[in-house]
Order: C-alpha cells, then structure tokens, then sequence
C-alpha cells in the first residue's frame, strides 16, 4: 500500500525534531562553554601584573639553601633569572642596590616519594618531587613585601633514568627541568599575585 503524502510529512516532521533538538544541544553546550571561558577569569601570564607599573629592574640573589641538595640553590636560582627575563618586562640586575625591587628565595625542603617502578627490576622509575620553598619580593625604596610566601608549595612528577641520587647531580636534565618547572611557576605567582 503506498505511503499517503501527509504520512511522509508526520515522518520527516519527527526526523526534523531530532535534528532540530540535536543542534539545540549542541547551541546549549557551546553557548555554555563560551560562558565559562569568558567568564571564568583566567587571563594570559604575563597581563594584569600586581607589580608596580613604574618598576624596571629587580634583583635576584642567589636563593638560600636549607637542604642537603648539594648547590641546588644555583639551579633554582639560575632558572628563575631566565624566566624572568624570559617571560616579563624586567631587567635583571646583580646589585640589590640598583634595583626596583629584590626577590629573595629560600629553598626549605626537597621531599621525594616513588611513584613508579619497573615491573622487572624493582628500580623506580618515577618520582613525585615536592619542593617547598619561602619566596619574597620586596621594593627596594618601601622596604615592604610586594609579593610574599612563606611556604610555596610545588609537586611534580619526573622519569628517573638511573638513580634517585643521581637526579640530584648538578648535570642531570631532570635535576634542571624541576628548576624550570619549579621558576615558571613561581614568576606566574610573583606577577598574578597568587
């Protein structure tokens, strides 16, 4: 028996109405996932500095050491004068006196955890690093914390290739991934104010 011509339009009416319903969901979803990206307040690294616009030079001493990671401090150090330097308008200087203002680190504690090891051997492969650190980045003419942490916080997980003694050897690329790692976070902190 053939189909009548107002059974095709009841037809492609319910077909029309799924579709129809679809790209209404799919409206919804994006709509809301534009909401949330625009309003979330996450913005670029780098805008929005808490820091005094008139400042052009900071110093960076070399960071305390209060670990027995032998010279971990230059590593540390080191990295974060190149994300400064990498990542923001400011000058670095080696003269505390000559400068804007000076940010000061102490490296409290270094704690590893093994996180993974291999099945065969028994070796870990994987440790979670926590560096707990006290970061201050004082003005030099107010003599007042800018910024201030005294117990910054940073974890993160590294392959270790060999030992878990040799990832602390000055050399190791481990060792100065953690160091790079370790700055960019704290640069992010010090300018977004966090």
């Amino acid at each position: 028996m053939p189909r009548r011509s107002s059974d095709r339009a009841v037809g492609f009416g319910r077909l029309g109405r799924r579709r129809l319903g679809s790209l209404a969901a799919f409206i919804c979803v994006l709509a809301a996932g534009t909401v949330a990206i625009c309003g979330c307040g996450y913005h670029v690294a780098g805008h929005g500095s808490i820091l005094p616009p008139q400042w052009t030079t900071i110093a960076v001493p070399t960071f305390k050491n209060d670990t027995v990671q032998y010279r971990i401090e230059q590593q540390f150090t080191a990295a974060v004068i190149r994300e400064f330097i990498i990542r923001t308008k400011y000058q670095i200087v080696s003269d505390p006196d000559s400068a804007d203002a000076v940010l000061h680190g102490e490296i409290l504690s270094i704690d590893t955890s093994p996180v993974l090891f291999n099945a065969t051997t028994g070796q870990v492969t994987t440790m979670l690093v926590t560096v707990h650190a006290k970061v201050s980045l004082i003005a030099a003419k107010a003599e007042k914390p800018a910024y201030e942490n005294n117990d910054m916080v940073f974890r993160s997980e590294y392959q270790i290739p060999t030992s878990v003694n040799s990832f602390f050897q000055q050399e190791d690329p481990a060792l100065q991934r953690m160091a790079r790692d370790f700055a960019s976070n704290l640069v992010a902190n010090v300018m977004e104010g966090f």
